[in-house]
């Protein structure tokens, strides 16, 4: 059995600019198929515009208050909402509210800097 806390975890900042809390992932437990991460957006900050070509994302909002982009919908978001983020589609999350957006994010296979590629579009 395998049980990682958050706090065993450093936080570093993703190529998209969020940053990240591992949970698990291949750097602190077995996980080879997959990775688990808390994400962390201060108000008014938002990621990249990115995507990744290999990987499947959900993403579950535990608090604050998000505008949420997937290729060229974007729609609200807050606590409880899961957000399925297909291989290959541009996505973006952005801060609205006025506390710390937090959501974990879940990645199969498992998070790399080298399956994210930064788009070059305009940021609403």
């Amino acid at each position: 059995m395998e049980i990682v806390n958050r706090s065993a975890s450093e936080p570093f900042t993703t190529k998209d600019g969020s940053e990240v809390r591992s949970i698990l992932d291949r750097t602190n437990s077995s996980a080879s198929h997959q990775s688990l991460a808390e994400a962390t957006l201060p108000p008014g900050a938002a990621t990249e515009a990115h995507r990744h070509p290999r990987t499947e994302e959900i993403y579950y909002l535990l608090s604050g208050r998000g505008r949420m982009r997937l290729g060229d919908e974007w729609r609200e978001v807050g606590p409880g909402d899961g957000i399925l983020i297909p291989p290959g589609v541009m996505h973006q999350i952005r801060n609205v509210g006025a506390e710390p957006l937090a959501f974990l994010c879940c990645c199969a296979p498992p998070y790399a800097h080298e399956d994210t590629i930064l788009e070059q579009r305009v940021q609403r």
